[in-house]
C-alpha cells in the first residue's frame, strides 16, 4: 500500500489506511484504528474483539474488529503502581481466560534504569454487555529481570550485562514477545539481545505462581531456545490455534531494518519457516493475533508512533488524532 508523503494531511492518511486491501495484494486487508499510535501487544478476546496495549501508556483498549474506535478501556496505572510513567507493555499471551502481559524490562533509550518497566502481570477475560472486558488479576510481579539475570541456566547469555545497556544498543536487553505453551507455561521472546545472530526465547515455567504473589516465589526457567531468523529478534510470537507451533514476527533489534513473518513448529530441532512477508513493507509490526475461526488468518498491528505526517510524529499528536494500522493476512 502506498502511504501519503510526509506533507499530506492526517485526514488523507486515515482515508488511505481505512480504504481496505492494498493494490495488487489479494487477501490483505489494511485498516486504521484510533487510540494509541504504538500498538505493541494484542490478544484475541473472541472472534470479533481484541485487546491492545501500547508502549506509551498503561491503558488496555478493546476493539471490535473493523470498527475504528475502541469499545472499552481498562486503565492499569494504579494496578501497576507505575505513577506517571508508562510501563512499556510489549507482549501478551492467553492461557484459558487469563491473559499474561509483559513489559520490556529494559532501560530507556538513553540507558537510564526504568524500574517501572519491570512488570509481569495478568488480566482475566470477563463478559461485558457490549464486548468482553479485561480485569486485573493477582499482583504484578516486579522481579522477573532479577530472576533472569541470576538464573544459572541462562548465565551463558550474559543477560546481566545486557540489562546495563540501552535496549537498542548492541547486546542490550529488550523483551517484546510472549506466547503460551501447551502446558500453560510461557515463552518470553527477546528483541534484543540476539546471541550470535539468533533470536532468543526463554521458557517461563511458573507464570501463575508469580502473579498469585506466592511468598518468596521466584521465576523458574527452562532451557533457552535460539532460532535462526536471519539476524532478527522477536517482535511478536503467538501460539497457533491449530496447536501446531507458533507464528513469529521477526524484526531488527534497532529501529532500522526489515520485518518478516515466520511459522515455527515449536520443536527446537526445527528451523522456522519464512512466510511471504511482502505485505509488511512499510509497517512496523509489533503485535500478532491469529483470528479465532479465521482459518489461519493472522492480524498484525503496526507500532506507528514514529510515522511522520506534516512534520510531526504520530505519538506527538493529541490522542484523538493518533492511530495504528492493522493488516490481516491469510498465509
Amino acid at each position: 500500500m502506498q502511504l501519503p508523503r510526509a506533507g499530506s494531511t492526517l485526514s488523507s492518511l486515515l482515508l488511505a489506511l481505512v480504504a481496505g486491501a492494498a493494490p495488487g495484494a489479494p487477501g490483505a486487508a489494511v485498516m486504521s484504528y484510533r487510540g494509541p499510535c504504538d500498538a505493541s501487544a494484542a490478544v484475541a478476546l473472541d472472534a470479533d474483539h481484541f485487546a491492545v496495549a501500547g508502549d506509551e501508556d498503561n491503558t488496555l483498549r478493546i476493539y471490535r474488529r473493523g470498527r475504528p474506535e475502541p469499545v472499552a478501556e481498562a486503565p492499569l496505572a494504579s494496578f501497576l503502581d507505575s505513577g506517571d510513567k508508562e510501563s512499556d507493555l510489549e507482549g501478551a499471551a492467553t492461557v484459558g481466560k487469563r491473559i499474561y502481559w509483559i513489559a520490556s524490562h529494559g532501560r530507556n533509550s538513553k540507558g537510564k534504569l526504568r524500574p517501572d518497566r519491570q512488570r509481569f502481570f495478568a488480566t482475566d477475560i470477563t463478559p461485558g454487555a457490549q464486548a468482553p472486558r479485561v480485569t486485573p488479576a493477582g499482583t504484578p510481579y516486579r522481579r522477573l529481570l532479577d530472576d533472569l539475570t541470576a538464573a544459572p541456566g541462562l548465565a551463558g547469555l550474559r543477560l546481566r550485562d545486557a540489562a546495563q545497556l540501552a535496549p537498542e544498543a548492541p547486546g542490550g536487553l529488550n523483551i517484546e514477545g510472549l506466547a503460551a505453551m501447551p502446558d500453560g507455561s510461557l515463552l518470553v521472546g527477546f528483541r534484543n539481545p540476539v546471541p550470535n545472530g539468533r533470536a532468543l526465547l526463554v521458557p517461563l515455567l511458573n507464570p501463575a505462581e508469580l502473579v498469585a504473589g506466592v511468598s518468596g516465589g521466584k521465576a523458574r526457567f527452562g532451557e533457552p531456545i535460539l532460532l535462526e531468523l536471519r539476524g532478527r529478534g522477536i517482535r511478536s510470537i503467538e501460539r497457533a490455534l491449530d496447536g501446531r507451533g507458533y507464528w513469529i514476527v521477526a524484526g531488527p533489534a534497532t529501529d532500522a531494518g526489515a520485518f518478516s513473518l515466520y511459522r515455527w513448529s515449536g520443536e527446537t530441532k526445527d528451523a522456522p519457516r519464512i512466510v511471504d512477508s511482502s505485505e509488511l513493507v512499510g509497517l512496523r509490526p509489533e503485535a500478532l493475533v491469529e483470528l479465532p475461526g479465521g482459518n489461519g488468518s493472522v492480524q498484525i498491528l503496526s507500532d506507528d508512533g514514529g510515522v511522520m505526517t506534516d512534520g510531526k510524529a504520530c505519538k506527538d499528536r493529541p490522542m484523538a488524532a493518533q492511530t495504528f494500522r492493522s493488516i490481516t493476512l491469510r498465509p
